[in-house]
C-alpha cells in the first residue's frame, strides 16, 4: 500500500527534526571525546617525563644510529689517548677508593666475580684488581684486551647468575633503561650487588641517551632487588651512588 503524500511529508519532517535536534548532542559527545584523549595524552606525557623522573632523549632514527653515536665517543682517538695516559692513574685511584669502601661495607670481597659495564679502556677493572678483586672484567662496545671484552649492555654476553658484583657509571647512555637494568639483574647472582653512579642534579654529556631527575624510577626498575643505600658522590661528573642487592627469590 502506498503512503499518501501527507504521510510521506510528515515522516520526512519528523526525520529532519530528529536529525536537527541530535546535532548538539553529537557535538557535545565529540568534544568530550577530544578532551578525554587530550587529557590522557597529557597525563601519559607527564607520567613518563615528570612524575617518573626519567626522560629518553629523542633523535635516534634506529638502534643502529644510537649504537653509531655511542661508538663515535668510544672510538674517538683523542679521548682514547686521554683515557689511556693522562686519565689512567687518576681514575684508577678514584675508582679504587670507591671499591675499597664497598669492601669495608661488606658489599664486595676479594673472591667476588665482578663486571664493570661500559668500562671503555678498563680503569674500573684495573682498580678492582689492584685492591685484590682479581676475577674482574669490563664490557664495552669496543673491547680493550685484556681488561675489557666486547658487548652491548642492552644484551650482555654472559649467562644468568654470572657475577657477584656489577658496577656502572654509564646508565645515562642507555637508550632502553629497563633493558639495561633487566640485564644486570639477569647476570647477577642472588645476593649479588650492583653499584650505579648516576647524575641527578647535573646534566650528563651530549652522548647520553636519557636524563634522570630522581632515584625513584631507577628503584622501580630494579624489580628483583632491594636498595642498600643512596648517597652523594663526586664521580667524574656523576653525583649520586645507588647500591642494590639482588633478592634471593628461592627462599
Amino acid at each position: 500500500m502506498k503512503l499518501s503524500q501527507t504521510k510521506r511529508t510528515t515522516i520526512i519532517k519528523f526525520f529532519l527534526l530528529s536529525l536537527f535536534l541530535s546535532i548538539p548532542f553529537l557535538l557535545i559527545l565529540l568534544s568530550f571525546n577530544f578532551q578525554l584523549r587530550r587529557t590522557t595524552t597529557t597525563t601519559s606525557t607527564k607520567t613518563t617525563s615528570e612524575k617518573q623522573g626519567l626522560r629518553i632523549r629523542p633523535g635516534y632514527s634506529s638502534y643502529d644510529a644510537y649504537i653509531q653515536r655511542q661508538l663515535n665517543k668510544t672510538l674517538n682517538p683523542k679521548l682514547r689517548q686521554i683515557w689511556t695516559t693522562r686519565d689512567w692513574d687518576r681514575k684508577i685511584r678514584v675508582f679504587a677508593r670507591f671499591f675499597q669502601e664497598m669492601k669495608e661495607k661488606k658489599l664486595l670481597w676479594n673472591e667476588s666475580r665482578s663486571l664493570c659495564i661500559g668500562a671503555r679502556v678498563g680503569q674500573e677493572v684495573e682498580a678492582l684488581r689492584r685492591i685484590g678483586v682479581k676475577d674482574s672484567v669490563g664490557m664495552d662496545l669496543v673491547p680493550y684486551p685484556p681488561l675489557v671484552v666486547g658487548g652491548d649492555f642492552h644484551h650482555q654476553p654472559f649467562g644468568d647468575g654470572t657475577f657477584d658484583f656489577e658496577f656502572s657509571n654509564v646508565f645515562d647512555h642507555a637508550l632502553y633503561p629497563e633493558k639495561f637494568v633487566a640485564e644486570i639483574e639477569r647476570t647477577l647472582k642472588p645476593g649479588g650487588v650492583c653499584v650505579l653512579h648516576v647524575a641527578l642534579s647535573r646534566r650528563s654529556d651530549k652522548y647520553s641517551a636519557n636524563d634522570l631527575y630522581s632515584v625513584k624510577p631507577l628503584v622501580e626498575m630494579f624489580r628483583k632487588s632491594e636498595v642498600v643505600h643512596v648517597r652523594k658522590v663526586d664521580g667524574f661528573g656523576l653525583d649520586t651512588e645507588v647500591v642494590f642487592r639482588k633478592k634471593n627469590l628461592t627462599r
